[in-house]
């Protein structure tokens, strides 16, 4: 058995009467990429706070290269070669990437021709072309996080961790930052990975142990198991029961029509419709344009041409307010920037997209009526939260996706679209929001779900079409789903396929 890194034993912590980790057992060996897995408040990063300093345990031991030690400050870690890279990254915005690097290392007097040589040399060794001198504030969210691992680099680590790392990347991103890691394995550094796509976990990790309420459910090999195995340890179901038993819909008449959209070069001469009932799927590679039919249908984007019909009638959206007073409504992939306001209470985010059902005729707001109406949606959203005035900020990222959610329940618009609805989401919250999904399609909405996970499309839509380059390529029916087809749609083009028994009528 390799020698460990670093091994927590029988670590316990308690916030006032709530047991966050219950004698917890987690150890990391060298070069090896050890996966974090559970649901959303399992207790993975409160145990990752724990190992980086940022929490003292309630009982427990921590011992490093076979010695125990306890951290007063994420100081004590950073010292013992323990890096920490959470999923809200913890830069300043305002300095300059080789500022960010070095920050906590700066000397009083700088050589920022010096700073930036050395920042430089980690960017590229990560092999990424970013410029060390601009302000982190300006970079994207994929740039700035490769800011925090170059930051990690900078130092001499043993262990790094890393907080939904893919999050927020496309799939180029996310194998170069998949060959970083193995670089670093090959280094002897011990890895832990947190993330809820089980896909890359299986593709990178060598050992996965599973949380469930705080407590070990259990670490297995890799290779001992399947996806299947994995989904049953955290959330008790193995994957078959992930989607809901669809009740038998009737397929309506068309609520949503394009027809030649085209908007800017990422959406080119796109038409295609949906039906009252229906759940439609837009697949293929990020970057297809997929994210960019929804804006521009929703009027978030500009059209330079083409044409949107709404139950047959012609409508103009110049903006996002146009295309919620037509009737639409969107989930955006972004919730956190573009779905919430996270600082506001669940009840203002559940109900700003329609107001007038909360306002008196004078536009007071009529309070009684916004706590009834948001109650009865967290009830029937099954919404976790200490109460409807408790801030978006404070809840899972798979109950604030639930509010972004209720925001369209309540706004009782005709056609709803879905841009990533499960990013960031634990399995559980992903179960009961696809159950969610199929009960707009049964209520006679027509629903366009876009995704990045193709076994989501084939478990939840009616048909799916794949995006390529801006353009429709085609069109897959159940019968014939499956990855190679899709993807083979979208990067070379296929014929579309009209089966009227899609198109029209019953089917479950």
């Amino acid at each position: 058995m390799a020698t460990e890194l670093v091994r927590l034993t029988s670590i316990s912590k308690s916030f006032g009467g709530i047991h966050a980790l219950k004698s917890v057992h987690f150890d990391v060996r060298p070069g090896e990429v050890h996966a974090l897995l559970g649901e959303n408040g399992a207790g993975k990063s409160t145990l990752m706070r724990v190992l980086g300093g940022e929490l003292i345990p309630s009982q427990g031991e921590i011992v490093i290269d076979g010695k125990p030690v306890e951290f007063r400050d994420p100081r004590d870690a950073r010292a013992l070669g323990i890096v920490v890279i959470h999923q809200e990254l913890a830069l300043a915005p305002d300095l300059s990437v080789a500022e960010n690097i070095f920050l906590g290392e700066l000397p009083g007097i700088i050589s920022h021709s010096s700073l930036r040589s050395r920042a430089k040399e980690l960017i590229d060794r990560l092999g990424f072309d970013i410029d060390p001198g601009r302000i982190v504030g300006t970079l994207a969210v994929a740039h700035q996080q490769v800011v925090e691992i170059a930051k990690a680099l900078s130092r001499d680590i043993k262990i790094i961790v890393f907080d939904e790392p893919t999050a927020v990347l496309g799939a180029k991103d996310a194998m170069k930052l998949h060959e970083i890691i193995r670089g670093l394995r090959a280094r002897g550094v011990g890895i832990v990975y947190i993330s809820h796509r089980l896909d890359e976990v299986f593709d990178i990790a060598d050992r996965m142990t599973v949380m469930k309420d705080g407590e070990t459910v259990g670490t297995v090999a890799t290779g001992d198991v399947g996806i299947d195995d994995i989904i049953r340890m955290m959330v008790g179901r193995p994957i078959a029961n992930m989607f809901p038993e669809r009740a038998r819909r009737t397929i309506g008449e068309e609520l949503l029509t394009v027809e030649k959209l085209n908007a800017g070069r990422m959406v080119r001469d796109v038409s295609f419709s949906v039906r009252a009932g229906e759940i439609v799927g837009l697949g293929g590679l990020i970057g297809s344009g997929r994210t960019e039919v929804a804006r521009a249908i929703f009027g978030a984007d500009r059209l330079d041409s083409g044409t949107i019909r709404l139950k047959g009638k012609v409508v103009t959206l110049r903006s996002p307010k146009d295309g919620v007073k037509a009737g639409i409504g969107l989930v955006p992939e972004d919730r956190k920037e573009q779905g919430v306001v996270l600082d506001k209470p669940i009840r203002v985010n559940a109900t700003m997209a329609r107001m007038s059902t909360v306002v008196n005729a004078l536009g007071f707001l009529r309070p009684a009526a916004e706590r009834e109406s948001v109650t009865a949606l967290g009830k029937s959203l099954r919404l976790k939260a200490s109460s409807i005035d408790a801030p978006v900020s404070t809840l899972s990222g798979g109950n604030q996706q639930k509010v972004v959610l209720a925001k369209w329940f309540h706004a009782d618009g005709d056609v709803i679209i879905l841009d990533e609805p499960t990013r960031g989401v634990d399995v559980g919250a992903k179960t009961e929001i696809y159950a969610l999904i199929n009960k707009l399609a049964e209520e006679g909405k027509a629903v366009l779900v876009i995704s990045s996970e193709h076994q989501e499309l084939f478990g939840l839509c009616d048909r799916v079409l794949a995006m390529g380059q801006g353009r429709i390529r085609g069109e897959l029916l159940p019968a014939d789903y499956s990855e190679e087809t899709l993807l083979g749609l979208s990067m070379t083009g296929g014929t579309i396929a009209t089966r009227p028994d899609v198109r029209r009528g019953s089917h479950a």
